[in-house]
């Protein structure tokens, strides 16, 4: 290339770079590169370490170390100078170089901050790379550490560093912590292995073709990096697909996830409805709906060994019974494996179903495989705060029910002291915890709750029974018969001469969830189709009717009026367990009584009340059985280690 095509380069990558400054200073966005001393400040001190020459993703190299030079590029660093400056005749031969025999050679210099670069020396040469499209720039680099805090980007940054001693890659730069762990599962390894050249070359070239789809899906417009969104892609499509798609194929299959990628962009993107909506209205959609719904039940294991199955068949055979000319109900046993439950979820579309209940969080992934696959089938899963649009969750309010038994405990225990046996640390299950410590409070202010978990192994209730506690609250019964109060191990009961008398025990009745969800279907309020691209979690409680307490013949009378009142209250809002000074364990006034607790506080409560004796286990004290669950749903879930799957 001689200088008279170089002056022609020029030019081009200059209109280029004026289009991109009109287009951000129409948007009110900077119209620089980023100065990383300007980022830093004055007075910032830090580490920094030399790490030789590195090949940097050029998309990476965002500004410049000094504010010297800004003013001649666009934050792509496109060149916007006069063509008749020393900057522009310097920039023509560096682009005669580089499309020479010989190239550009010299490595730049510059600093890297938080997964960034910052030009030192080497400006102009990054600015002609950058213009010809070259994927990666050799620098000699310095970074920059950052002070360790407990910021979400900073935490992530430090396990970034583990990531790089493992793999070499700037090439994804996560803002969360945890995610780093979950990128290295999806592939198959863990965080301490170390890749081969021909990994990083594999994961460099797939991640391109990926990030270039979501690119052109308009995804720089959402508040999403493309690392964060193949997250989500790996939930439904193994990695080695984005090798052996063609870049359409690769796109179409992102697109058919995109209602879910922009979900998780949100801020907030799950969407509580704590009321259920059965209003009829009419609308258009009412005349497109089938004469009969077909609505299928998909269960881990079967009714004969799982009271949670019986649980949801009973309330499938409800939903038959109540609307028998405008349903057909069809039940697919022992989902257990991911493959198993892919294959039923499969057979269920196949048989025509229109509506499908996954029973268990367990299914959740699967289940989002098939509702990306089949978009015009509704899919629900029984699980709380899955933020993708494809799949509805749904869950019942149990701390109402909760703070109900929790106030019959503290009138009935003669020694001001309950035991508590929790299930699994999950999402929803502390609120309970806490609403029954505060209805033991109500008819007892000096009660004390020992909580201890199931899940931790061991006899928890002979634990309690030998320390004296004869008022214990226990797993809750799966449906409203009696039977399983009568059992002995269901339900809140008392201790006497070492028989167990039960109370009552609060109670889900899955039937009146699933007519409410299929009438607000007939009805024409499912507000689901492609498009709608918020995720919605049912939460719902009393008032809706879906929960409500069972008590065991026997329990005293007072007791029974006191069921009726605070029933009633919770169900016409005039009682709201948490609406009133709440402290937690560690003396922090959580709650000062003026206001109301949101749902997301509610389902992400994370603390104890004070007159809780106990902890929130952590994960490495959970037995194995229970581990899956808390990995799906645990109040933690963030921090828990991944299990491996897949492969690079």
């Amino acid at each position: 290339m001689d200088l008279l095509e170089a002056r022609e380069e020029y030019l081009k990558a200059r209109r280029l770079a004026q289009k991109e400054v009109r287009e951000l200073r129409s948007q009110g966005r900077e119209t620089e590169p980023a100065v990383l001393d300007d980022i830093l400040g004055q007075t910032y001190t830090a580490t920094t370490q030399e790490l030789g020459v590195v090949n940097i993703p050029s998309r990476r190299i965002v500004g410049t170390k000094t504010a010297g030079r800004i003013s001649a590029f666009s934050p792509g660093f496109l060149p916007l100078l006069d063509d008749e400056t020393e900057f522009a005749q310097k920039w023509m031969h560096l682009c005669a170089d580089h499309m020479s025999d010989e190239g550009i050679r010299n490595p730049i210099v510059c600093f890297e901050y938080l997964g960034n670069f910052y030009v030192q020396e080497g400006n102009k040469r990054v600015s002609v790379l950058k213009y010809f499209g070259a994927a990666q720039i050799p620098g000699t680099v310095y970074r920059i550490l950052p002070e360790a805090s407990e910021e979400p980007r900073i935490k992530a940054y430090f396990e970034f560093l583990e990531f790089y001693k493992a793999t070499g890659l700037y090439d994804v730069q996560f803002r969360q912590p945890g995610d780093y762990e979950k990128l290295v599962s999806y592939l198959g390894k863990d965080m301490t292995q170390v890749w081969t050249e021909q990994e990083q070359r594999t994961f460099k070239a797939y991640f391109r073709y990926f990030r270039e789809a979501f690119n052109a899906l308009q995804g720089g417009k959402l508040d999403l990096l493309p690392e964060e969104a193949l997250l989500l892609w790996l939930k439904v499509y193994p990695f080695r697909d984005l090798g052996s798609k063609t870049a359409d194929e690769i796109k179409q299959a992102l697109a058919a996830l995109w209602d879910d990628v922009v979900s998780i962009s949100q801020e907030m993107p799950v969407q509580v409805e704590t009321e259920a909506d059965t209003e009829g209205r009419e609308r258009l959609l009412n005349l497109l709906l089938p004469t009969t719904l077909r609505v299928a039940f998909i269960y881990q294991l079967d009714p004969k060994v799982s009271t949670w199955a019986q649980g949801h068949r009973e309330g499938a055979e409800h939903l038959q019974r109540v609307l028998s000319d405008r349903v057909v109900v069809q039940h697919y046993y022992h989902a257990d494996s991911p493959e198993e439950a892919e294959a039923l979820l499969e057979q269920a579309v196949q048989d025509g179903a229109n509506v499908v209940f996954a029973t268990t969080p367990k299914l959740s992934r699967p289940t989002l495989k098939m509702a990306v696959k089949y978009p015009r089938v509704r899919f629900l899963n029984c699980s709380v705060d899955a933020p993708y649009s494809s799949v509805r969750t749904y869950y019942s309010r149990v701390y109402e029910g909760k703070f109900i038994t929790g106030a019959i405990a503290g009138a009935m225990a003669n020694n001001d002291r309950i035991g508590y046996v929790g299930s699994y640390p999950i999402l929803g299950v502390p609120a309970s915890i806490n609403a029954f410590a505060l209805g033991a409070q109500l008819t007892n202010p000096r009660a004390k709750i020992t909580l201890r978990w199931s899940c931790e192994g061991g006899n928890p209730v002979d634990e309690f029974i030998q320390s004296g506690i004869n008022v214990i609250s226990n797993r809750d019964v799966p449906t409203p018969h009696k039977k399983y109060l009568e059992h002995g191990t269901y339900g809140t009961y008392l201790v006497e001469d070492g028989v167990l008398q039960p109370l009552g025990s609060p109670c889900w009745l899955w039937g009146h969830f699933y007519e409410n969800v299929i009438r607000t279907i007939l009805n024409g309020n499912w507000d689901r189709d492609k498009g709608s691209r918020h995720a919605v979690n049912y939460w719902w409680g009393m008032d809706s009717g879906v929960i409500d307490v069972k008590l065991a013949d026997g329990v005293p009378e007072g007791m029974l009026r006191l069921t009726d009142i605070l029933r009633e209250g919770l169900r016409n809002g005039t009682i709201d367990p948490f609406r009133r000074l709440l402290i937690a364990q560690d003396g922090r006034v959580v709650n000062d009584g003026t206001r109301t607790l949101s749902p997301e506080e509610l389902l992400h409560m994370d603390w104890l009340c004070q007159n809780v004796e106990g902890e929130i286990p952590p994960f490495e004290k959970i037995a194995p059985f229970a581990r899956d669950m808390v990995r799906e749903l645990g109040v933690y879930r963030d921090l828990i280690p991944m299990e491996k799957e897949g492969q690079l």
